[in-house]
């Protein structure tokens, strides 16, 4: 097809062929650093036009769209000065509607703006619909709630002052040519500090359900919903995180019924439905060991029907129900997922018909690449690369492994091994995720630092210790009040793991993580002195009560909850967990990175930690990026980073 190659022309960049020498390091290093080249595409309603999002040699984020039927580039939109194009979506087949964000003061990774920007295909009528530079002036964040597919000349978007800190949200009909608005009401929820507010519509696109966060009831969930347009809103359910409960998705179309995730019945989040008529909530299906997601079919530019679930347990994988009204859309699915095995398979976007549609398809050893399926022609063309230098390149490969702790809990881990080298008496880098609570180390999607370490030679264990998320909220909640000891001894039983597999050396270890995976880095050389040979914290929490005094989350009361639940109650026990109070327990080397412009974890962290080591004469090293935030945005900074960290770790377990 003639637009393919047009696009995969714009993609394509010339990579010289990599080789063992030091000088190609480097440029494989700059190769992992760099941003994404393509973003998103997405297809026009009546295929007439592809959207995509791309990045410039300068960095900043551009939306070219082209005519499929001319093969031709109809426009090339950019922003002002220091804007990127934040996000974009299709309003009917000839407009599109954009956000924006921008790098502001001392961040170096762009912030939205709260604009909301609109266009014609080839360019043409651009408005800005909302913020200070739209007709109105107002100064209000707004963003977009539903597309509203059923008509195609307006969106649902909600407002929140700027200046308010608790403020709640105003529901308003915009039109996409002019920006002219029609109020819907109020939602009855306060957008907090550290909130979010969700907002369901039904399929003739009223509001029938809102969700947000109560910090002033210790995080409380509060669920409200209402029968139609112009109804009062009344509360469904309320909820804290340890009790479980329904996190409501989409309303099934034609019905007073609600899809959601779910662990008011069970640990981990099922598929539910909630009948707003009775209240009544039913479990569609679960996995008693990890959480699903619904795969869904699509009519009429909608989610229509559950089709199936995807999960991931001992790798990615999905079922689907036998009884759906649409198989035909269930089978073009399932063909789909067939043709990329091990792989996470989406549908980015289709036209209103599902003749022609957008995938994307990504693991964690394989960046994101985009297709479009033509299904009159039953052809799957590749369209964009995420980050095509990396084509052709034998990536180091990621697997699953389980291991036991040693209280008897199973605990799965990413595991990437050096291409070339037998898997024996290999030097280990244990990598543990930020976060903690929530996140996981996930087979959907790349990691940069584990595939680094592993083309220098290194085997990689990135383990979900007890407190990572997915796999049930009683996992999770094992994981509060133990930061720095049973989380530890999750991740030091996985090194020993691999120790007694023979995988690992255990004379040449070293530990390195970035947040939470920065405090647990120099935490696990406090607990375990004589198995880590080195350590590197990048953008670290080392001292448990400057959490309570600096850094953006304790600015909110929701923040201060949070701290509250997942940390221990006390000073004197939060000391007891803190790497700046222990240091004298250390013995390995430690190199200490930080961005001085880091409000999740302010740079005092960096500071104290190396004042301490400093006083003892403890051996350590250091790099400060003062523009930088709460991990590196710009790619020279990540080289550097890693070209030091690699030279800190050949010194200490290299060859």
């Amino acid at each position: 097809m003639k637009y393919s190659s047009l696009v995969m022309g714009l993609a394509a960049l010339a990579v010289p062929m990599l080789t063992n020498s030091a000088e190609v390091k480097t440029e494989l290093l700059e190769n992992y650093a760099k941003h994404s080249q393509y973003l998103d595409v997405k297809i026009s309603p009546r295929g007439d036009y592809l959207a995509a999002t791309s990045r410039n040699e300068e960095g900043s984020v551009l939306l070219t769209v082209l005519d499929i039927n001319e093969s031709k580039i109809l426009s090339i939109t950019q922003g002002n000065g220091r804007e990127s194009v934040s996000s974009f979506q299709w309003a009917n087949n000839e407009r599109l509607i954009m956000t924006m964000a921008r790098e502001i003061g001392s961040l170096d990774a762009p912030v939205p703006t709260g604009e909301i920007f609109a266009m014609n295909a080839d360019g043409s009528n651009q408005v800005i619909l909302t913020g200070p530079r739209s007709s109105d002036g107002n100064y209000e964040f707004a963003q977009v709630v539903d597309y509203l597919p059923e008509d195609p000349e307006a969106i649902m978007i909600y407002t929140r002052s700027f200046f308010s800190k608790e403020p709640y949200l105003d529901l308003y009909t915009m039109k996409v040519t002019s920006g002219r608005k029609r109020s819907e009401g109020r939602i009855p929820l306060r957008a907090y500090a550290s909130t979010n507010v969700q907002v369901v519509l039904d399929s003739d696109g009223v509001s029938r359900m809102v969700l947000g966060i109560d910090p002033n009831e210790k995080n409380k969930t509060v669920i409200l919903g209402r029968d139609g347009a112009n109804k009062d809103w009344y509360e469904v359910d309320s909820y804290y995180e340890t009790d479980g409960g329904f996190v409501p998705l989409l309303m099934l179309p034609g019905t007073d019924q609600v899809l959601g995730l779910s662990d008011s019945q069970s640990d981990t989040r099922s598929l539910s439905v909630l009948d707003l008529s009775t209240k009544q909530e039913t479990v569609m299906a679960e996995h008693p060991n990890t959480d699903l997601m619904p795969i869904m079919s699509v009519k009429n530019g909608r989610a229509n029907e559950v089709i199936g679930a995807a999960f991931e347990y001992n790798g990615i994988d999905t079922f689907f129900f036998d009884d759906v009204e649409d198989k035909d859309y269930a089978r073009l699915v399932q063909s789909l997922i067939a043709t990329f095995p091990g792989q996470s398979v989406g549908i980015n976007s289709s036209t209103r018909d599902n003749r022609k549609l957008i995938v994307r398809v990504e693991s964690v050893n394989a960046p994101a690449k985009f297709y479009l399926f033509d299904r009159d022609k039953r052809a799957l063309t590749p369209i964009a690369a995420a980050k095509p230098w990396l084509d052709g390149h034998t990536i180091p490969t990621t697997q699953t492994i389980v291991y036991k702790s040693r209280d008897g809990l199973d605990i799965h881990a990413l595991l990437t091994l050096p291409n070339g080298k037998e898997a024996k008496d290999l030097p280990l880098i244990l990598l543990p995720h930020g976060g903690p609570h929530g996140i996981r180390d996930s087979m959907g999607g790349m990691d940069s630092d584990a595939k680094v370490l592993a083309e220098h030679g290194y085997a990689v264990l990135q383990p979900n210790f007890r407190g990572s998320g997915g796999f049930g909220r009683k996992f999770m909640e094992l994981g509060y009040k133990n930061w720095g000891t049973t989380m530890i001894n999750d991740m030091t039983d996985g090194v020993m793991h691999l120790v007694k597999e023979k995988i690992a050396d255990p004379d040449r270890v070293c530990v390195y993580g970035a947040s939470y995976g920065g405090y647990a880095a120099v935490q696990s050389g406090i607990r375990e002195p004589d198995l880590y040979k080195c350590i590197v914290g990048f953008v670290g929490v080392y001292d448990l009560n400057l959490m309570y005094e600096q850094g953006d989350i304790s600015e909110a009361q929701a923040g201060r909850n949070y701290l509250d639940q997942v940390l221990p109650s006390d000073s004197e026990g939060r000391t007891e967990q803190s790497p700046i109070d222990n240091v004298d327990k250390l013995k390995a080397p430690v190199f200490i990175i930080q961005g001085g412009a880091d409000i999740r974890v302010p740079e005092e962290h960096a500071f104290r930690l190396r004042d301490a080591l400093k006083e003892r004469e403890h051996p350590y090293e250091w790099l400060y990026k003062k523009g930088e935030g709460h991990g590196f945005y710009k790619p020279e900074n990540n080289v550097e980073r890693w070209q030091k960290m690699l030279a800190f770790f050949e010194e200490h377990i290299g060859d």
